[in-house]
């Protein structure tokens, strides 16, 4: 979704940072062998994940969502020396791509992958988080963060991937739609919670940024 006149976004493409080589190989191997590429972060979020990650030097992370990997990998970036991602995915068969880039990219002995229900998972982590990005099924955005703030520090940020939902969450709600409806919720909790603070981004498809209080 292109919140800007498609050569205007191409001129703000062009003078971002560039795209890593070894991400532009994964994207191209994702688009040629994996189902809905277009879940991909892409190359303008992507850095804007880098940026965002290299301006909080997390130690530990936490992604909900892996898909192929890319977006752990941007996230990566900005890791300290000895920092740690954990990253959660449903789907077990993109598991060995997964691994392939991460190995590949220098930071694979300290990506974690977890394959399985995030629900299930998250509650096993023994561990803090400086830094959590979400972007996994819709319907559990809600649950996703009432599941990761007890294990947030102060000054901790989430980053909440498609919250614009292709513009679905300005427009009539279908009762059965399930998705936008638990979008329309997490956004309306992401702006009222006490305990943290919020922008919302319309980058791509909406990248809200949460600071924990």
């Amino acid at each position: 979704m292109h919140f800007l006149p498609e050569d205007l976004d191409d001129y703000v493409v062009a003078h971002s940072q560039q795209e890593p080589k070894l991400l532009q190989d994964l994207t191209r191997e994702t688009w040629q062998k994996v189902l809905a590429p277009r879940m991909l972060s892409g190359h303008f979020q992507g850095r804007v994940l880098s940026m965002i990650s290299k301006l909080i030097q997390p130690t530990s992370i936490l992604e909900i969502g892996t898909y192929t990997g890319y977006s752990a990998l941007c996230l990566a970036e900005g890791m300290s020396k000895d920092a740690v991602l954990h990253t959660i995915d449903i789907n077990e068969e993109l598991q060995n791509f997964q691994r392939k880039y991460f190995n590949a990219s220098g930071y694979g002995d300290r990506i974690i992958q977890h394959v399985g229900d995030a629900m299930e998972i998250i509650p096993t982590l023994n561990t803090t988080f400086d830094l959590v990005f979400i972007d996994a099924d819709k319907v559990n955005y809600p649950n996703y963060f009432e599941l990761v703030m007890p294990l947030l520090k102060s000054g901790a940020v989430i980053l909440s991937d498609n919250v614009l939902w292709t513009g679905k969450v300005i427009k009539p709600l279908n009762p059965k739609d399930k998705d936008t409806a638990a979008l329309l919720t997490y956004n309306k909790l992401l702006n009222t919670d006490y305990r943290v603070e919020s922008v919302l981004l319309p980058i791509r498809d909406g990248l809200t940024v949460t600071r924990v209080l």
